[in-house]
């Protein structure tokens, strides 16, 4: 199964728009690891997740098969960034203590990568893979974006998509569940910032792709009335969270 690259023609909007992740999120995880050597930080993109998994591991490496995000990826000195495939990620055998997938299990190879996380992992090492479903604004702005996400941009999502709606509970995940805390992104935004967090959406830029023309021209008219331009409203995700220990020690 090749690279799917969904995200490199808009890896600057990515990096500008995307929310970020609870602290205390990084701190469970990195409670769960058998010690704090290294976390292996898969399909990484920008990076967002490893500069946060930094403040609580030696080192990280962190891959994503594009390198437009490597190239944009934010940068610490603990963290060490390639660019490989999630299902060949060149890291060594029995290496990693945790290894994170954030917002991006649902686009792999998941035999292959499953192989490959088994390879990669210490005995009784993490995986960690997680993704948010839809926002929550208000009711009324709740509603329009059903339409716009589902309705309007319903074919122009890639492959995978559904294991994100359905809050992966459908994801493939051949391992025992540990039990898990709930997290929140919690980010407080004007309308610009929605507006380009849309524009950093698979499905927006599909869209522009087939039809040459933006979608968010039939958005406005409708969610105008509903944020005003100098108003911050509250978004909030609620994130999905699967974890599982790798080759444990018996």
């Amino acid at each position: 199964m090749s690279f799917q690259d969904h995200f490199s023609r808009q890896a600057e909007m990515y990096l500008k728009a995307r929310p970020t992740y609870p602290d205390e999120l990084f701190s469970y995880l990195a409670s769960l690891a058998p010690s704090k050597d290294l976390c292996w930080d898969c399909a990484t993109g920008n990076g967002q997740a490893a500069i946060s998994i930094a403040g609580h591991f030696k080192q990280v490496i962190a891959t994503d098969g594009s390198p437009q995000q490597i190239e944009n990826a934010m940068q610490r000195p603990n963290i060490e960034y390639r660019v490989a495939t999630a299902e060949q990620s060149g890291l060594p055998d029995n290496s990693a203590d945790l290894i994170t997938v954030a917002t991006a299990a649902h686009w792999f190879d998941h035999g292959a990568f499953y192989a490959e996380a088994q390879r990669v992992a210490k005995a009784n090492g993490v995986l960690a893979v997680w993704t948010y479903s839809e926002a929550n604004i208000t009711p009324e702005i709740d509603v329009l974006m059903e339409w716009f996400m589902y309705d309007l941009l319903l074919d122009y999502w890639p492959k995978g998509r559904g294991y994100v709606r359905n809050g992966y509970n459908n994801l493939p995940f051949p391992f025992a569940v540990l039990p898990t805390r709930q997290f929140f992104c919690k980010m407080d935004w004007g309308l610009q910032h929605w507006l380009d967090y849309i524009k950093s959406w698979s499905s927006y830029n599909n869209y522009i792709v087939k039809h040459n023309n933006d979608p968010i021209s039939m958005l406005l008219p409708e969610l105008k009335p509903l944020w005003k331009v100098d108003e911050v409203k509250q978004v909030t995700w609620r994130l999905h969270l699967k974890c599982a220990k790798l080759n444990v020690a018996v």
